[in-house]
C-alpha cells in the first residue's frame, strides 16, 4: 500500500504543534510577539510575559507587578578587586545582585545547574562595593541587577565584565546554564552558551564610560532608583 503524502491528520498535528509554541500574555491572554515585555512580581520573584498594553499599566513601578526595563548598561570602569569579590561570598565567578523591596535588602544570586542559588551577602561588603561604584545607586529595585561575569577572566585571562542588566536577562542566563550543563564541569556547550550570551548582551548595551566627580552619571537618573542599603 502506497503512503499518502497529503494526510489530513498529519496536517492537523503539525498545525497543533505550531499553535502550541505561540506565547500569550499572562494577564490578558493576547498573542505575543517574539520580543515582548516582561513583568516581575517582587514578592515571589516570578517573571510574567506581557503584551505592551498590559505592561504599560505597570510603568509606574507601583502595584503587584513591576515592568522589567529593556535597556542594559555595560560598565567598563566598574571597580571590584579580588578581595572585594571574595568578601561577597559567591562560590563561583558569576552572579547577579538586585535590591528586593519585599526583603528590604540586596539579594545575591548565582547560576547553577539546579537553577538560581542565593548566597549570603553582608551589608558591609555590599556597602563597600556601592561606595566605590556610585552607579549602583541607580539600580532600579526588583527589576534591574548588577550582573558580574568573572568566568572569562579566570578561564581565559580576559577582563571581567559588569552590567546593569534587566532582571529577566539574569534569569535567562541562569536558564541557559541549567539547560546546557553536562557532567561535573559543565561541558563545552555550556561555556559556549555563556560566551554567546554575554557577547549579545554587550552588543545591545549602552556603554557607561565614567561618572562625574559627584558620583552621578551623565545619563538621566531614573525615578524609583534605590540607594545601597
Amino acid at each position: 500500500m502506497s503512503l499518502q503524502t497529503n494526510n489530513p491528520f498529519a496536517t492537523l498535528r503539525g498545525f497543533a504543534r505550531a499553535r502550541a509554541i505561540v506565547e500569550r500574555c499572562e494577564l490578558c491572554s493576547a498573542e505575543l510577539r517574539r520580543q515582548h515585555p516582561h513583568l516581575v512580581e517582587p514578592a515571589s520573584r516570578k517573571l510574567l510575559c506581557s503584551c505592551e498594553s498590559c505592561a504599560i499599566l505597570f510603568d509606574s513601578q507601583k502595584g503587584k507587578y513591576k515592568r522589567v526595563p529593556s535597556r542594559s548598561r555595560f560598565l567598563p570602569n566598574f571597580h571590584l578587586t579580588d578581595a572585594q569579590w571574595e568578601a561577597l561570598m559567591i562560590p563561583i565567578n558569576m552572579a547577579f545582585f538586585f535590591y528586593s523591596t519585599p526583603a528590604g535588602k540586596v539579594i545575591a544570586l548565582y547560576p547553577s545547574p539546579a537553577g538560581p542559588m542565593e548566597s549570603l551577602l553582608t551589608l558591609e561588603s555590599w556597602s563597600e562595593l556601592a561606595q566605590h561604584n556610585p552607579i549602583l545607586k541607580e539600580m532600579d529595585a526588583d527589576v534591574e541587577a548588577l550582573l558580574v561575569n568573572r568566568v572569562s577572566r579566570v578561564r581565559e585571562g580576559a577582563a571581567a565584565e559588569y552590567y546593569l542588566a534587566p532582571i529577566d536577562e539574569c534569569y535567562k542566563l541562569t536558564g541557559l546554564i541549567r539547560a546546557s550543563w553536562r557532567g561535573l564541569s559543565g561541558g563545552a556547550e555550556v561555556w559556549e552558551e555563556i560566551r554567546s550570551f554575554f557577547a549579545e548582551l554587550k552588543r545591545r548595551s549602552t556603554v557607561v564610560a565614567g561618572t562625574h566627580a559627584s558620583g552621578v552619571l551623565s545619563e538621566d537618573l531614573h525615578a524609583g532608583s534605590v540607594d545601597a542599603r
